[in-house]
């Protein structure tokens, strides 16, 4: 009797099918089919290492973050103020965060404070799985955008959703849904060591090929499938390769990763949810503060970065239907460590960006003195815990962006206390 070979296990298998190269899809979802709504985009920026969320939303006012901090904290008289929280507490960006500041101040950023869950995990690997499946009592099952992936209407274009990382994350795995790995649309391409007629003549051949069959041997059958799939997507992609934006983009990795989600989004190939990282927020020593260090040139990359995908969607009429949230799997120490960084805590920052959203801070900065009836410390007042369950902005996007149900995705209602930011 033959046996069902899922895509998530094929993949894990470390088969490629021909010469294209399909990974197992990292942290986007699938909007296209919002009753009745436009062509909606979301691209999910996820900060890899655990960014310290008090280094980039700053309570400036607050005696206990600089004497925690006497190092690497931000001067008060650095910060970008962006207002008060609905607490009372004024609160400002890192320095280097101007295009974030643009942002907000065009009331299209929106700043969720102290998000997380209770006892969070202190491990990267567990923690990134943990926001994947939307369940902090299980981070090995499947990720909530999988399922709802899974549950698309059948046949599903191979490139509703587009990874623009090589590595693989929990949130995407699902049953029956894959998203290629797609890190240099130039590189996606039949791979032929002939050219002209001949490299057409193999292209055509290996379709040909692709689509044999194989309903009796499940391995191959998937292998042709998947191959078919690639074949499929080729030309959308390369069509990326010649967009030309509207303003200048960053020359580094991250930038050039949503400069390519742009030229997919302008190009209107069909995808509808993108996955773009960047890393180095794991910042035990070294972090510095607004005069320098790692930690200012990744606030430079991150809000540089998006302020030009912003602009050049704006440019041209697409902002409106196009979301972006942004994450990391856990905040940091409120203390600095005896290297001028921060270790591994737990209450951080999500921010959702784009055209529907209404802008502002959301949530409360904690109180940052380490007495011990302080509600918005934990962990003997060395962490932040959360106000905002993480889940409740999942489902706030599910069911406000994608025509989603939430509770069947999520399994459970998080709706109650969401932010309103659409």
């Amino acid at each position: 009797m033959a046996t069902k070979v899922t895509r998530r296990e094929f993949i894990r298998g470390g088969v490629a099918a021909f010469t294209v190269s399909f990974a197992a899809p990292a942290f986007l979802i699938d909007i296209a089919r919002a009753q009745g709504a436009v062509s909606r985009n979301l691209v999910v920026i996820y900060l890899a290492g655990g960014n310290d969320a008090l280094s980039t939303v700053i309570p400036y006012t607050d005696p206990f973050y600089f004497s925690r901090r006497p190092a690497i904290g931000v001067p008060a008289g650095q910060v970008l103020q962006i207002g008060s929280d609905g607490s009372g507490k004024a609160l400002g960006l890192h320095p280097r965060l101007t295009g974030l500041q643009t942002i907000f101040n065009e009331g299209h950023l929106a700043i969720i404070q102290r998000a997380g869950y209770a006892n969070s995990s202190r491990s990267h690997f567990q923690g990134t799985d943990i926001w994947g499946t939307a369940d902090p009592n299980n981070s090995g099952g499947t990720g909530w955008l999988g399922r709802y992936l899974d549950t698309l209407p059948s046949p599903i274009d191979p490139l509703a959703g587009w990874n623009t990382s090589g590595a693989t994350y929990r949130a995407l795995t699902g049953t029956t849904i894959a998203v290629p790995s797609i890190t240099n649309p130039a590189g996606y391409s039949f791979a032929s060591p002939n050219s002209g007629a001949e490299a057409i003549y193999e292209r055509n051949s290996a379709i040909r090929l692709a689509s044999s069959g194989g309903a009796d041997r499940p391995n191959l059958s998937f292998v042709n499938t998947s191959a078919m799939e690639a074949f499929a997507t080729l030309d959308r992609v390369g069509s990326v390769v010649t967009y030309q934006p509207s303003v200048t983009y960053p020359n580094n990795g991250f930038a050039q990763a949503l400069r390519t989600v742009a030229g997919s989004i302008a190009k209107g190939i069909g995808t509808r949810v993108y996955w773009v990282q960047t890393g180095g927020f794991d910042t035990h020593s070294g972090q510095g503060n607004a005069g320098g260090g790692a930690y200012a040139t990744l606030m430079s990359t991150v809000g540089d970065g998006i302020l030009a995908f912003y602009q050049d969607l704006r440019n041209q009429g697409l902002l409106n239907s196009t979301l972006m949230i942004e994450f990391s799997e856990f905040g940091r120490r409120i203390s600095e460590n005896g290297s001028n960084g921060t270790d591994h805590g737990a209450g951080g920052l999500m921010m959702v960006i784009g055209g529907p959203v209404r802008g502002g801070l959301y949530g409360t900065a904690a109180d940052l003195n380490p007495r011990p009836d302080n509600t918005t410390l934990e962990n003997a007042g060395g962490d932040v815990t959360y106000e905002t369950d993480f889940r409740s902005v999942y489902a706030k996007v599910l069911d406000g962006w994608m025509g989603a149900d939430s509770t069947v995705i999520l399994g459970g209602n998080f709706r109650t206390n969401a932010p309103a930011f659409i």
